[in-house]
């Protein structure tokens, strides 16, 4: 079978009632994995059927599920089962209303079948899948996204976002890291992509009372890809867009706000390699847009970036010393450069905040601490606000 898209319809239950909570959300219940029969097989059991898709990527190898919409709470992938087959396991949203499995497979695999069976007395519902070794070829040749690659962008537009008029409010798109199945870096119970979300509404809130326009890329515990992030910023006719993270690091030391602006070649090696680990962190989830583009609208964007570089810059030299003012320290080398693909709008100067290091047990305690937090968003506020008086008067200067 060579992909697999299957939508389950409330006659299929055989009961008015369960017919009736189909759109609602399902709970997991319990899960099994386990290699039998030269194969790998995977069961769920939900509190309901819903409706669902499974399909198989390359690049790394892997196995994603879809379903719409199974509450995940409690689950843990490594009570599931083990499989010599799968080497990790991850399940969490993926969208508003959707929900995601992800399988990294130890190799070339096709799904050999899949169906879910529902309970006709009680609506309860069982996903069976299997998957078979395959070659390398085989795989890729069986293998394929939905027939939408960008399905988690938002609609166009009829037309482009109107320009701002100078006397109206700044438009900046906040960007609370990770989400959903993507959790970022974890720490003693912690993880990146929660503590990011509170900041940013905490943010949020000190840039509004400043008279700020500001939205979200997202507002919920909800994976969103790189594209899409960049996509409702241009939708929303942002001016800035802020990227909010905070990273671990396996080896060494590492304290206080890192600044990055967009770059080819990153400044340092650290820099490369968290920029690597972030974009995989979308294709690990099931996406890979890396090849969506074309190559001369390419060329066009990467000049467009070459004359708002210098903005992208100056925000992030702000940022640096407003935060250092505010919290008192930042990283012993703040600005940096690297290839984030979050930071591509070729328009909108960018920058991603790494607001501390959940690896520093310092840093930790920071982010947890909400008179801290203040004072981090009070610093981003002034630097923010130095930035659109050095930026307003240079706008005259600036080539058109």
């Amino acid at each position: 079978m060579s992909r697999i898209f299957l939508l389950l319809a409330a006659l299929c239950l055989g009961s008015a009632a369960v017919a009736q909570e189909l759109g609602g959300r399902a709970l997991f219940e319990r899960g099994t994995l386990e290699d039998r029969r030269g194969g790998t097989e995977l069961r769920l059991d939900l509190s309901q059927g819903v409706p669902w898709r499974a399909f198989t990527l390359t690049e790394p190898p892997r196995l994603v599920v879809d379903f719409r919409e199974v509450d995940w709470q409690g689950a843990n992938p490594e009570d599931i089962g083990r499989s010599d087959s799968i080497a990790t396991l991850r399940v969490g949203r993926i969208r508003s209303g959707w929900s995601r499995l992800v399988a990294e497979l130890s190799e070339p695999m096709v799904i050999e079948r899949a169906g879910m069976h529902v309970t006709e007395s009680t609506g309860e519902a069982r996903l069976a899948l299997r998957l078979e070794p395959a070659t390398a070829e085989a795989m890729e040749s069986a293998s394929g996204e939905p027939r939408d690659r960008r399905w988690d962008l938002p609609e166009p537009r009829a037309t482009a976002a109107p320009p701002r008029d100078p006397s109206s409010p700044l438009r900046i798109m906040l960007d609370p890291g990770h989400g959903g199945i993507d959790p970022g870096a974890q720490r003693d119970g912690y993880n990146e992509a929660d503590l990011m979300l509170t900041f940013a509404r905490e943010l949020r809130d000190v840039l509004r009372r400043d008279g700020y326009a500001v939205e979200m890329t997202r507002e919920d515990d909800v994976f969103v890809s790189l594209e899409a992030r960049v996509a409702l910023a241009h939708q929303a006719g942002a001016d800035l867009f802020i990227s909010l993270h905070a990273d671990a690091i396996e080896e060494g030391i590492a304290h206080g706000a890192t600044v990055y602006t967009l770059s080819d070649d990153a400044s340092d090696a650290a820099s490369a390699a968290l920029a690597e680990r972030h974009d995989r962190d979308d294709i690990l989830a099931g996406l890979d847009l890396s090849g969506a583009d074309d190559r001369v609208a390419d060329v066009l964007l990467d000049l467009a970036r070459l004359d708002n570089a210098p903005r992208s810059t100056a925000l992030a030299t702000h940022l640096v010393d407003r935060i250092r003012n505010a919290v008192g320290t930042v990283h012993k080398r703040p600005l940096r450069r690297a290839g984030f693909s979050v930071l591509k709008a070729a328009d909108i100067p960018s920058v991603l905040i790494e607001v501390g290091f959940l690896s520093t047990a310092r840093d930790l305690d920071n982010l947890q601490d909400e008179f801290w937090r203040a004072g981090m968003a009070a610093g981003i506020r002034d630097g923010i606000a130095a930035w659109a008086l050095e930026d307003a008067a240079l706008a005259r200067l600036r080539r058109q």
